[in-house]
């Protein structure tokens, strides 16, 4: 078990989100918009450190670093650069428009109900569609989350597996139950404050421990292909832990991190455009004027946080190079860095920064569910006149509902965060991307096209990753680029073949593109 003085560290920092969470319920509990959306009323610090913190999740602290520790530059830092970029011009593109367009379409407060009230869906297919997708993959997604409370918790306390994904699970219901889409802007923004400068600091005392850069590129020089951007690094493997001869790990040879593999690492950028999380941060922003301001702070942020995400993986591999032996225990590497170079109060603080990750995602993607399933198909496909106080408590049972399959998923046999949320992005952007792009900015796009686009990006999703990946070499590809092509082609053909919108659709799309709120 951790130093005693590392959990009260760690529990200092939970007994702070729990009250942020009681106080933000004195609010959140009036009305849907206010519990969903916070009644549009971020400012651009918690737009921006919200859309983010909630977007890296724990993938960033132990996913990404655990990545370049087993493997090297090569895969790791295409990945954070395709994010980086993906990041960037989401906001540029879609954050303002969305704002506006969510506010013409019917005062719109969920994703799903965005698509339906964007296209007149008066069937409300094209509603029920989008919230069962964000039901599947959230709830993958939160899974991965539940992943990182046991492997930290786990750490922490020397415990099993179940008891500590649980726990981890708990603590968030709480909050979110509590508070709302506030408590869940208000713990995101300290939360990204907690991550990065965790990273940051991590990441300072990494190289000092390690010999500086002099002593890291001296250690690491025996590893072939290990800090090559152009190539990845091969562990040799026996029955899939990395072998060591004298204390330092073996490697192969090594492979070139080639043009498709580039390609498919850059294309994580695309998941952006469908991802409800961040999409729903630019809808929450109180004024579009502000959203320059958000940007700003956002893009800084991710920057410096992948950035150190990706080296304190290679800087760790320098300062510990036979300690994590599989894929899966070395996303640890944060943890045990954190806990190697700071006194264990102050070690309990910087490794809540993997608790803040996973805890800014875990509670969006609980939110995101609840109000898909509470909103969008309790409230406006079987009960219409269902009262605001209603539409809530359903929330909160679904959000229970999605607590326990997240646990299920976390304790399944895939414990790499990396791997289960590379699925659940490629289905949310796949599924979502191409089409919020061409409900933005194509004003021809049409019902049956959004069905069809929605539903071909999943479908996609799953058979290329369960299928047509296995036949290797271009279609070894990362799921997500494949899907959204043939996503936005289906959207773009389906559009063309069917009659055009109503004037009336028509004309809320060209007030979208000048609007100012």
């Amino acid at each position: 078990m951790a130093d005693p003085l590392t959990l009260v560290g760690i529990g200092a920092y939970l007994l702070g989100m729990i009250i942020i969470g009681v106080w933000c319920a004195r609010k959140s509990n009036t009305n849907p918009e206010e519990y969903f959306l916070a009644s549009r009323g971020l400012g651009p610090w918690v737009a921006a450190l919200s859309a983010e913190a909630s977007d890296m999740s724990g993938w960033l602290l132990m996913g990404l670093p655990g990545v370049a520790y087993f493997t090297g530059f090569g895969e790791a830092f295409w990945t954070a650069l395709g994010l980086f970029a993906g990041t960037w011009i989401n906001w540029v593109l879609v954050a303002k428009r969305l704002r506006s367009y969510s506010q013409i379409a019917d005062n719109a407060i969920t994703l799903p109900e965005f698509f339906s009230k964007r296209f007149h869906d008066k069937k409300r297919v094209l509603l029920a569609l989008a919230a069962l997708i964000s039901l599947l993959f959230f709830s993958i997604y939160v899974g991965a989350q539940f992943i990182t409370f046991g492997k930290l918790f786990g750490y922490v306390f020397n415990a099993d597996m179940v008891p500590m994904v649980i726990l981890g699970a708990v603590l968030v219901l709480i909050y979110t139950l509590l508070g709302g889409f506030m408590a869940v802007g208000m713990t995101d923004l300290v939360q990204g404050f907690l991550m990065v400068g965790a990273l940051v600091l991590v990441l300072v005392f990494g190289v000092i421990n390690a010999g500086g850069a002099a002593g890291i590129a001296r250690n690491l020089e025996n590893f072939p292909r290990f800090t090559d951007f152009f190539g990845i690094a091969a562990p040799v493997l026996e029955g899939g832990i990395q072998t060591a001869a004298d204390g330092i790990p073996q490697f192969g040879p090594g492979r070139d991190y080639g043009f498709l593999d580039i390609v498919s690492t850059l294309a994580w950028g695309l998941g952006y455009f469908g991802m409800p999380q961040v999409l729903i941060r630019f809808m929450a922003i109180r004024k579009t004027s502000l959203i320059r301001t958000s940007r700003n702070i956002a893009v800084i942020w991710c920057f410096i946080a992948q950035t150190a995400a990706v080296l304190i993986g290679i800087i760790g591999r320098a300062y510990l190079p036979d300690l994590l032996t599989t894929a899966s225990d070395a996303e640890n590497i944060f943890i045990y860095l954190g806990i190697r170079f700071f006194p264990p109060l102050i070690a309990g603080v910087v490794i809540s920064g993997i608790l803040a990750a996973s805890m800014s995602s875990s509670d969006s993607f609980m939110l995101i569910v609840a109000s898909s399933l509470a909103n969008d198909i309790y409230k406006d496909l079987f009960k219409k006149d269902a009262k605001e106080a209603a539409v809530m408590w359903m929330a909160r049972i679904t959000m229970l509902a999605v607590t326990a399959f997240g646990i299920v998923i976390a304790l399944s046999e895939n414990q790499s965060i990396f791997r289960v949320v590379s699925y659940a992005w490629a289905g949310l952007g796949a599924c979502f991307g191409p089409l919020m792009l061409f409900s933005l900015f194509w004003k021809r796009t049409t019902l049956p096209a959004a069905v069809a686009g929605m539903l071909t990006g999943g479908v996609v999703v799953v058979l290329w990753k369960n299928i047509i990946s296995r036949l290797g070499g271009i279609f070894a590809i990362y799921e997500l680029l494949p899907a959204f092509i043939i996503s936005a082609l289906v959207i773009l053909g389906v559009s063309l073949l069917t009659k055009k919108p109503s004037a009336e659709i028509e004309a809320e799309f060209e007030r979208a593109r000048t609007a100012e709120f």
